[in-house]
């Protein structure tokens, strides 16, 4: 347990899925960015999700990279395996092959493509939880559109006792964060999504924790558990240096992967920056204003300290 007396809690990365020059999956390069999360002294990763590309994989290649962070793993953190898919028979056939391989959660992205009543998505999601007794997170991800309620979430988990965790991705959720902590009794585990980007105003709301990409999770741990004690100065000096780069990525879900894989090269962790197509390729300005805000993020972890924490790629 964790100091929110949650099995993880502080940030929790996704890895990203790195491919070699013919779009294989580098099983290589997943290992040892595995070994870079256990630097970061995370709780847990999850892979396969939105920043791990995973709606470029195969079925087989999705449990296939989960039982690799497993096995790398080994036990020194906890391994969230994500299950996304339209369909809750497929992904209740994922999470039980996930758990198989060693899996100690697995999460699922609600489906979004078209909307649903919340009586047939509380089916759904009910129809997934059922199929497996292990903690489960729930990711909700639903740009311009509506995300649960805390009333929906107070049903869905009483109903289904391994709802374990939420993950939301939206603006403006503090009043929201604190309703679901109060209507769960605090049973769910609040996290945040959006690189992080909210983390500081959702921190006095109750999250546990944030799940970013794997790039600064060892700085963006220390913002959290700076301002989770009340240092907040300190967590807001490293904190407002990284924005910038935040924002950049998450104008687009490609431009994200692009700017999550170079960074990764940038502090020595990853050779090979490919991403599966269709994948977005940036011009030459954004190009060039990304170099820049890398400079500024590695004389960042260097002030914090962590510039020792490199690799050898």
């Amino acid at each position: 347990m964790n100091a929110n007396g949650k099995d993880i809690g502080g940030v929790v990365p996704i890895i990203p899925v790195p491919f070699d020059a013919g779009e294989s999956v580098d099983e290589g390069a997943l290992r040892r960015l595995v070994d870079f999360a256990v630097a970061c002294k995370v709780d847990a990763v999850c892979l396969p999700a939105y920043g791990s590309e995973f709606y470029k994989l195969s079925e087989e290649e999705r449990t296939r990279v989960v039982a690799v962070a497993v096995e790398q793993a080994a036990g020194r953190l906890k391994v969230v395996a994500q299950c996304n898919h339209g369909s809750s028979r497929v992904a209740s056939s994922l999470a039980r092959s996930n758990l198989e391989a060693g899996a100690d959660l697995v999460s699922i992205a609600i489906p979004r493509q078209f909307p649903v009543p919340d009586e047939d998505l509380l089916r759904f999601l009910a129809a997934f939880l059922d199929s497996f007794t292990a903690p489960c997170l729930l990711q909700d991800f639903n740009p311009g559109g509506p995300t649960l309620s805390a009333a929906f979430l107070a049903r869905l988990r009483a109903q289904c006792p391994n709802l374990a965790y939420l993950k939301l991705e939206e603006p403006l959720s503090a009043s929201k964060v604190a309703a679901m902590a109060e209507a769960t009794g605090g049973e769910v585990g609040i996290l945040t999504g959006w690189g992080g980007l909210y983390m500081m105003e959702l921190i006095p709301a109750g999250i546990c924790g944030l799940m970013p990409g794997l790039g600064l999770a060892d700085l963006q741990n220390r913002i959290f558990w700076l301002a989770k004690e009340g240092d907040t100065d300190r967590a807001f000096h490293f904190f407002e240096r990284i924005v910038p780069l935040l924002f950049l990525s998450l104008q687009h879900l490609e431009l994200y992967h692009y700017c999550e894989k170079r960074l990764l090269q940038a502090r020595g962790w990853l050779e090979e920056t490919h991403c599966r197509q269709a994948a977005y390729r940036p011009d030459v300005y954004t190009r060039g204003h990304l170099e820049r805000l890398l400079k500024r993020v590695l004389r960042t972890l260097e002030d914090a300290g962590l510039g020792s924490l490199k690799g050898e790629g």
